[in-house]
């Protein structure tokens, strides 16, 4: 199996992405990250086609064999739920097309396999990814750092990607 993996921080305006490989037991190399956007103002029809092309891409150039999604977690605003669960669909489709095996993480399982703590804010999540990886610097934008995170956990819990 291709130990590459594709972490996404799913959205429609803005979705972030790191690959990364698992190079042993303990140790990971991140290659890139960055995120991809769409404009605000055009139809979402219109945006999932945008995502769908700018992440096609990233996986030709990269050819990952696994995608790691964080699974969507909204307790407030349906409409923006629907829409993103609509940008995840596109993504999945994008990468299973691709040939790529596709799974889910939740944020707090992202949260517990990085810091202990499945509460844990933000900043001790992303000062854990520093440590893990040897980054001198935090990672921008917070969309990308998330999908670096996504891509840590999966790594770092799943004895199945050799390296």
């Amino acid at each position: 199996m291709n130990n590459l993996v594709l972490g996404i921080d799913p959205g429609i305006g803005t979705v972030g992405y790191a690959v990364m490989e698992k190079v042993n037991a303990v140790s990971q190399k991140l290659y890139t990250y960055g995120c991809i956007t769409t404009p605000t103002k055009t139809p979402v029809s219109d945006r999932l086609v945008i995502l769908h092309e700018k992440l096609n891409v990233i996986i030709k150039k990269h050819k990952p064999g696994l995608l790691v999604i964080e699974r969507l977690f909204f307790n407030t605003n349906v409409t923006t739920a629907i829409t993103v669960g609509q940008a995840m669909g596109v993504i999945m489709l994008t990468s299973a097309r691709s040939g790529m095996r596709v799974e889910e993480v939740t944020p707090l399982q992202v949260k517990s396999t990085l810091t202990g703590y499945g509460r844990a804010e933000k900043g001790q999540v992303q000062r854990m990814v520093m440590a893990q990886l040897g980054l001198k610097k935090k990672p921008t934008p917070d969309d990308a750092a998330d999908a670096i995170a996504v891509a840590l956990c999966y790594c770092l819990t799943n004895h199945e990607l050799k390296g």
